[in-house]
């Protein structure tokens, strides 16, 4: 593949580069290199949900950056399904049956209720746990208990308890997932009805920790790799994040939008070097790779996957995610996040 040309010649670039990541070991400490993967959430929407929850399962990675759609998509997925439809459906039509279009994907509005049903009772939840810390006055005001997307996303992936789910996966092996706009979606409108449900009080959650938690991740990290599928939020704060340490060594980007609008999705890996994104390749500037794939992210990356980490006697193996998880307090903050259960303070 890598002497056939065009996108095929950066697909094998790809998964060299992932290989590279994969392998590293530091010298002196013998510890893996941190690696950050990131995904929009119309791929859990779609069926590479399955190859991103084999990562997450077998701890190929060591924290995820996503968006409200993928945390709830994927919550949804175990709840009711989503169907094949086709992308020239009328969207009337569909309007008038209950069916919501996602490209060639059909979810029923049936789905969101099961979704409003099943989240409701575990956002009381975390609210009776904030009310309960905040109302102690055995607990100084430092450690009140204070809720990070994260940790909230960790809990739901624990409440869900259901193997074919990503968040669940995610708790279960300590690995992070930040998301920055987590009121982006129908979680949003989830935690807008129960701001009135609970009413007068009021569920917080700090994204501060969490900014503080990615960031740290990168800069303790001995080495770091991107692999960032889609564009956008999770582009950029993956790539923000390895700002704090001056940049990643490789970054592996696959979307299909183009750079002349001058939009971070489009952005070539070479602009993220201007920024001190991601390390120069050569020289003294630490880099070690970096391409992006012009190709839709559901036809490539389970080739990527299939020629990378699943492939048998591939460099790495289980658990090369790294400390992420385990150096990562995305509990909650104070004393439950000093006292982690499983790599979590939930």
């Amino acid at each position: 593949m890598a002497r056939m040309g065009f996108q095929a010649s950066n697909v094998a670039a790809a998964c060299g580069l992932i290989d590279e990541m994969r392998a590293w070991r530091d010298p002196a400490t013998g510890e893996r290199a941190t690696i950050f993967l990131g995904f929009t959430s119309n791929l859990v929407s779609s069926g590479l949900r399955e190859t991103l929850r084999y990562l997450v399962e077998h701890r190929h990675v060591s924290a995820l950056v996503t968006t409200a759609g993928a945390v709830e998509e994927d919550l949804i997925k175990c709840l009711a399904p989503t169907y094949l439809g086709a992308f020239a459906l009328d969207g009337a039509a569909l309007r008038a049956r209950g069916l919501n279009r996602i490209g060639n994907l059909l979810v029923p509005n049936s789905n969101y209720c099961a979704f409003e049903d099943w989240v409701m009772p575990q956002l009381d939840a975390l609210l009776r746990e904030q009310v309960a810390s905040h109302d102690d006055p055995a607990v100084p005001p430092e450690q009140k208990l204070v809720w990070t997307p994260s940790a909230v996303i960790a809990r739901l992936g624990r409440a869900i308890n259901n193997e074919a789910s990503i968040l669940y996966w995610a708790w279960r092996n300590a690995i992070p997932i930040f998301c920055p706009a987590l009121t982006d979606g129908s979680l949003g409108d989830m935690l807008y009805f129960h701001s009135f449900r609970a009413a007068p009080h009021r569920l917080i959650i700090d994204i501060v920790q969490d900014i503080r938690a990615i960031n740290t991740i990168a800069v303790r990290a001995k080495a770091a790799g991107m692999v960032i599928l889609g564009g956008g939020i999770v582009k950029h704060h993956i790539a923000n994040a390895c700002l704090m340490r001056n940049g990643a060594e490789w970054a592996v980007v696959v979307n299909v939008a183009a750079e002349f609008d001058g939009s971070d999705a489009g952005a070539s890996p070479d602009e993220a070097v201007s920024w001190g994104k991601i390390k120069p390749v050569g020289g003294a500037g630490g880099g070690r790779g970096m391409v992006k794939v012009y190709a839709e992210a559901t036809v490539v990356f389970p080739l990527i996957v299939a020629a990378t980490w699943a492939r048998p006697g591939s460099p790495g193996g289980e658990g090369e995610g790294g400390e992420a998880g385990k150096e990562h307090e995305a509990g909650k903050g104070g004393e439950a996040g000093k006292k982690p259960v499983n790599g979590w303070g939930v």
